[in-house]
């Protein structure tokens, strides 16, 4: 599912006193069955720009195209263009409301006029991917855990059957152990799937790690495109607008700015964690203080 924009401008209450650019000339293309990102500072225009995917909101000038069709061209249903781009608010378990977790993830299917067999597949796979048991589909979603409550709003979304699915900010409000739980679920979505995701976050360790193509906005425009080592290897246009590299990636370069070799562009704790074993071991293994240093010290 590829979603492309061209000249993308959006401007809140325009023509008033209190008049907000929020996307200024935006262009980017988003490819059948990437993973990308989307990070900025509050107030960049994130959540501005990934509501145009699925014509929530109306450009007031530019293109938003859906698989080559013009979302604002006369006779597009954008209907059938929700039942393909699925949109992921903050706290989607504030829309839970029937008696038990299958209904409420059936309720999407049974709108789009699928029959009942239909309905039960893609209910139980969707349950599946996020986690959820079998003995859970039956029980009312409000005794569950809000991480839980949160899995089954998603897994209401990913039963329509949709090519892409954008996420703001999923995992907004949860503990550690709900966020890494959401997260997992999304990362073996578009790996078993192959679904386009698209990921609002603030949280530049968990972008780096599950991305593989990040845009960085501020101000309405679109200020970095690249791969996560691309895009955190430019640290100085980051910190210029109020956003950090991960902390391991500074980590390394204090490590580089005190003389040490290690790489520069390293992104996760599993990296940083290799790179300062190598420092101790030192070459073939011997550590800074002339000690052997062995595999599972």
């Amino acid at each position: 599912m590829s979603i492309e924009i061209k000249d993308l401008i959006h401007i809140y209450s325009q023509g008033t006193p209190v008049e907000v650019v929020a996307l200024d000339g935006v262009d980017l293309r988003i490819e059948d069955g990437e993973f990308v990102a989307v990070i900025g500072p509050t107030g960049s225009g994130k959540s501005t720009l990934v509501q145009h995917f699925n014509g929530l909101l109306k450009p007031n000038r530019g293109t938003v195209t859906v698989d080559g069709v013009d979302l604002w061209a006369r006779g597009t249903s954008l209907r059938s263009i929700r039942r393909k781009v699925g949109l992921i608010f903050q706290y989607p378990e504030h829309q839970i409301f029937e008696e038990t977790v299958y209904k409420d993830i059936a309720f999407g299917p049974r709108n789009l006029g699928m029959n009942e067999a239909e309905v039960d597949r893609h209910v139980r796979e969707a349950a599946r991917l996020v986690g959820l048991g079998e003995s859970i589909l039956e029980r009312s979603p409000f005794e569950l855990s809000g991480g839980q409550m949160r899995r089954v709003a998603i897994a209401g979304v990913l039963a329509m059957g949709h090519g892409a699915i954008i996420l703001d900010e999923p995992t907004a409000g949860l503990d550690p152990r709900g966020r890494d739980e959401i997260l997992e679920h999304i990362r073996r979505l578009h790996a078993e799937r192959g679904t386009t995701i698209v990921l609002v976050s603030h949280n530049m360790e968990d972008v780096a790690r599950l991305a593989s193509r990040i845009l960085v906005m501020n101000r309405g425009k679109v200020v970095l495109d690249g791969t996560p080592r691309e895009v955190f290897g430019r640290a100085d246009v980051l910190h210029e607008i109020g956003l950090a590299p991960p902390e391991v990636t500074d980590l390394m370069r204090s490590l580089i700015a005190k003389g040490k070799s290690v790489r520069p562009d390293a992104l996760t704790v599993e990296e940083a964690v290799r790179e300062i074993l190598g420092l101790i071991r030192g070459p073939d293994g011997v550590g800074e203080g002339g000690s052997k240093c062995s595999r599972g010290s």
